[in-house]
């Protein structure tokens, strides 16, 4: 009987004589012959070795953009794996409540399918120019490959791929746990495990039960919304992006960040928090679009505050080219924090909202959020790149009672009514308002809460009317100090015609006069 040790002996000897022919045949053989050799070789081993492998890489597009299918494969994986699997990653997920394992590097799991066996590797490709690095692993690609019987290839790329990728969503969807992104300095980029984006757990409370807003407008807001989540099939129909444009303007305080974490909460999706005033040109605005992923919502606030995109850069710099030539050492300085400042233009701005670039991927919300809605350029909210605009106004009654039931848990009191006409007489905000309907000790009870808005809504009241006194009374004296300057220069000229015509009488007496002695 053979010995193990005699069998992997025997086994190396061969191995290295099928090596040494083959350097010899290589060597002193045509390479037409060995072409043919090589050829019928492959053909003779796909003959004895009746499988077939498909590989699916984490990465497509030039390493741009993170391949759906590799995400859907894992996570369909990460149930399996903790069946068949013997080497793991452990990761936490929903607020570190429940434990998920995954397939470590070349790890095997095999599954089964209408009574049909396959197996998934997960395995990873280095380069082959091996480079001293301080960061080893910004070269690899990680990849699934799936095996199975060449006499099932039908069933398995045709129902089994899809099985996986369809599971491997709703696994994604019932586990998922949202994030609040926020984009990177480009300087930051790059490096050991560097990114783009950088997050945190998503976990505002805000939902539109609790939001400060008409009843209807809410729920207008989330037929919208609904609309938009199920309306894949038509946007593929009318031949548009899947995405859709929010602009929520109004006073501050006013609720339009508590309206994107309710719009967050109820879609579901991750919140990309964009600072425009960290992006330095139009591609790196787009290099961040692409490593957004579907089901988000990309944010820019206050868009009036973040960058000048109206072209008033240019002009300032003209304006103030003579100051810099006479000073060199501020006009360096300038220079210097000029270059470092964002060059993201309107145009690329509108290219990153409803461009080429914006069809890179689908199920994305655009919010842009302002004070002044009349300081936008109107190509910027035009519709079709926000789509939807939402007027974000001061707390009315019935905003105010959704408030009442949040603070103080009352759904009704005797001095609603007072609030009701102090609200119809005075502006105030939705945050102010929450900020009187706060109990500010144990002590305080709803009717403590209820009264100390009113007694805020008198005093804004009295603010307003005396700040609407003061802004007519600065009215009225710029509007008389323009009648005194305008009657001052009607004097002026009146003065110079006045002179002017003595002057040409001067002339003509002159003249005469001349004539006389003449």
């Amino acid at each position: 009987m053979v010995t193990m040790g005699e069998l992997w002996a025997t086994l190396g000897s061969v191995v290295a004589s099928a090596m040494f022919v083959s350097t010899i045949f290589k060597q002193y053989f045509p390479y037409q012959l060995w072409g043919y050799i090589e050829k019928y070789s492959l053909k003779f081993v796909r003959f004895l070795y009746p499988y077939i492998e498909i590989r699916f890489d984490e990465f497509s597009g030039g390493r741009m953009q993170r391949s759906e299918a590799f995400s859907a494969i894992q996570n369909y994986l990460s149930t399996k794996a903790s069946l068949h699997a013997t080497r793991f990653k452990a990761d936490f997920v929903k607020d570190s409540q429940s434990l998920v394992l995954s397939m470590e590097d070349r790890e095997e799991v095999t599954d089964e399918f209408e009574g049909i066996k396959v197996w998934w590797v997960l395995g990873k490709t280095i380069p082959r120019t091996q480079q001293f690095s301080f960061y080893p692993a910004a070269d690899e690609k990680r990849f699934y490959k799936l095996t199975f019987h060449k006499s099932h290839r039908e069933l398995i790329t045709k129902s089994y791929v899809k099985h996986v990728f369809d599971g491997g969503k709703a696994i994604a969807v019932k586990e998922r746990q949202r994030k609040l992104f926020s984009n990177n300095p480009s300087k930051n980029w790059y490096g050991w495990r560097s990114t783009k984006w950088s997050h945190v757990q998503f976990e505002h409370p805000a939902t539109f039960d609790t939001l400060a807003m008409e009843t209807q407008k809410k729920e207008e807001i989330k037929k919208d919304l609904k609309k938009f989540r199920e309306g894949e099939e038509y946007y593929t129909k009318i031949g548009k992006a899947w995405k859709r444009g929010y602009l929520l303007y109004g006073p501050p305080g006013t609720g339009k960040s508590t309206m994107i974490a309710a719009m967050a909460n109820y879609l579901n999706y991750d919140v990309y928090d964009l600072e425009l005033t960290t992006v330095m040109d139009n591609s790196e605005l787009r290099s961040l679009l692409i490593e957004t992923t579907n089901k988000s919502i990309i944010v820019i606030e206050d868009i009036d505050c973040s960058l000048d995109l109206t072209g008033q850069r240019e002009k300032k710099k003209e304006k103030d080219g003579d100051e810099e030539e006479k000073n060199p050492i501020e006009k360096k300085m300038k220079e210097d924090s000029e270059n470092k400042a964002s060059k993201v233009t309107l145009s690329g701005l509108l290219n990153f909202i409803d461009g080429l670039w914006s069809a890179c991927g689908g199920e994305r919300l655009i919010v842009f959020t302002t004070n002044y809605v009349d300081k936008l350029d109107p190509a910027l909210i035009r519709r079709g790149r926000m789509d939807k605009h939402i007027e974000m106004s001061y707390c009315g009654f019935e905003a105010f009672k959704v408030l009442a039931k949040n603070y103080l848990d009352i759904d009704s009191h005797e001095l609603f009514a007072e609030v009701g006409h102090q609200l119809e007489e005075t502006n105030m905000t939705p945050a102010d308002v929450a900020e009187n309907l706060m109990p500010k000790s144990d002590e305080d009870d709803a009717e403590t809460c209820l009264k100390n808005l009113i007694e805020g809504l008198k005093v804004a009241k009295e603010e307003a009317i005396k700040k609407a006194e003061e802004e007519a009374r600065l009215k009225a004296e710029k509007e008389e100090k323009e009648k005194e300057e305008k009657a001052k220069e009607a004097d002026s000229k009146e003065e110079n015609k006045k002179g002017d015509e003595t002057a040409a009488n001067s002339v003509k007496e002159n003249g005469s006069i001349d004539k006389e002695v003449k």
